[in-house]
């Protein structure tokens, strides 16, 4: 344990906390190669992936607006306890608006999670404020890692200490940072079924083998594999998502139109990212007192051709 409260294994790996233009603790992880992750403790949000030759995986809109209580549109927003908009919680729910802290005292895990791995736990509790509009007490813990061949894992677990039971749903919001929407394809998809929010969250089933993009996409993919695959044909590279307790796939661009509505968010850019989510939307996860949910996303890049 190194004074930050981060962790790591000093001999391969490196753990800093610096701060942002808000003051607001940032936390980064290199692995012994110069691959690194940056994690904000303001929403749990991963701001940065980078690979050993310094090159940015994950997109931030230029427009994005770094100042609370605005998440940042961008990297890896956590959407909890909600994805969507419904009742009386805003949009995607309050975690990626909340300031987190650094556990200093997490439960064991598996060695896998920690071995040889630049990692970080961070932990978030509601405020009595949070409890008001979401009355549920819980505690959510997150572990942000990097592995020694440069992978990103986020694994969270989600505890309820409320004396009865209570439902959520999550995501992780990652926008990946591509060459050009146009020459990008997912794999993983075929035949299952999804919810497509442009059409009043209509089910419909996947037809093609593969998913390209012409239009807006905002599709909820239904118990999908636990491996998704997005290929960037310019780049080639494959962005490999595995994932565990996280059974629906969001995908998203928002295209032209939607671009030029959003503040934060460039009229072009749309163009350079694409978000595919791990998520678990549409069987929301109920816990009963005491018990605990475990998800856990991994993202990797691998070389095509």
């Amino acid at each position: 344990m190194n004074p930050s409260g981060a962790v790591c294994d000093q001999k391969v790996a490196a753990v800093e906390v610096t701060k942002d233009r808000n003051g607001i603790d940032q936390i980064v992880l290199r692995n012994p190669r110069g691959a690194s992750a940056r994690v904000s403790l303001f929403g749990g949000q991963v701001l940065s992936w980078r690979t050993d030759q310094g090159e940015e995986l994950l997109f931030t809109s230029s427009k994005a607006i770094f100042k609370p209580p605005n998440p940042v549109r961008g990297g890896i927003p956590i959407c909890f306890p909600q994805f969507g908009n419904r009742g009386a919680l805003e949009q995607h729910g309050f975690a990626r608006k909340k300031l987190w802290a650094i556990d200093y005292n997490p439960p064991p895990l598996h060695p896998n999670d920690s071995s040889g791995k630049a990692y970080v736990d961070l932990i978030l509790r509601p405020s009595e404020e949070d409890l008001k509009i979401w009355p549920h007490s819980f505690e959510f813990r997150l572990r942000v890692s990097l592995s020694a061949d440069g992978n990103l894992t986020l694994l969270s677990r989600i505890r309820n200490i409320n004396s009865k039971p209570f439902s959520f749903s999550i995501a992780y919001h990652t926008y990946f940072a591509i060459s050009d929407i146009s020459e990008v394809r997912v794999e993983g998809l075929e035949t299952l079924d999804y919810l497509d929010n442009l059409c009043q969250k209509e089910r419909f089933t996947e037809q093609g083998d593969t998913l390209t993009f012409e239009s807006e996409v905002d599709r909820v993919y239904l118990s999908s594999s636990d491996v998704v695959a997005v290929f960037d044909h310019e780049r080639k590279r494959t962005f490999m998502i595995r994932k565990e307790g996280l059974p629906d796939v969001v995908v998203w661009n928002p295209w032209e139109k939607k671009s030029k509505s959003m503040v934060d968010f460039g009229d072009e850019e749309y163009k350079q990212m694409l978000c595919v989510d791990g998520a678990a939307i549409e069987k929301s996860i109920t816990l009963k007192p005491g018990e605990e949910w475990t998800g856990r996303l991994e993202l990797s890049i691998v070389p095509s051709s």
